[in-house]
């Protein structure tokens, strides 16, 4: 819609908060409003969701010109129905709190909402970065010590930079390996 263009700074403050809502983490200084803190440890912005919100391969990239102003305004409607003052200094969405944030998110994607599939994509793909790094080589985040992956115990590749697991990931054999199967692991 016509006015609603938003700077480059703006839209990266209003995705920040956004992905910050969906997976918090700890505040990068003590004036970051994009990031409400209420995490000790790094989230979903640390993780990366901002480099793959903008990768072009994801198809959310082409419609962020259209999602945040959106989000804006749904947060200065969320903010005018609840009586709550909206500081006017950050964006709509930026001056609402962590739990108002939660509150309008979850308005955004309940079942119901007929926009409920553009915020529910923008919400897995913050979440995929924090959980794969899908924006990122495997072994590369890895070794750079990527919040999601270190959470969740990832383990480093071999030396070559590939996965073995000797003692199954299981700690198990699952299956019986196919006589046909080489010793590099490959189908015959």
């Amino acid at each position: 819609m016509p006015g609603d263009e938003v700077s480059e700074d703006e839209q990266t403050m209003v995705l920040e908060a956004f992905a910050d809502t969906i997976l918090p983490g700890a505040k990068r200084s003590p004036g970051d409003r994009a990031i409400a803190g209420v995490s000790a440890t790094p989230g979903a912005v640390a993780a990366g969701a901002l480099t793959l919100l903008r990768t072009p391969a994801t198809g959310v990239t082409g419609g962020l010109e259209f999602l945040v102003p959106a989000l804006n305004r749904h947060a200065e409607e969320h903010a005018a129905a609840n009586g709550w003052a909206l500081d006017e200094t950050v964006p709509p969405f930026v001056a609402l709190d962590f739990e108002q944030r939660c509150s309008l998110v979850l308005d955004l994607t309940a079942p119901g909402n007929p926009e409920r599939d553009g915020w529910v994509a923008l919400a897995l793909f913050c979440n995929m970065a924090y959980d794969s790094a899908a924006h990122l080589p495997t072994a590369e985040a890895v070794a750079s010590g990527h919040p999601g992956l270190r959470a969740m115990g990832w383990a480093a590749p071999d030396v070559d930079g590939l996965w073995r697991f000797p003692d199954y990931s299981y700690r198990r054999a699952v299956a019986d390996l196919h006589p046909g199967t080489d010793r590099a692991g490959n189908p015959a």
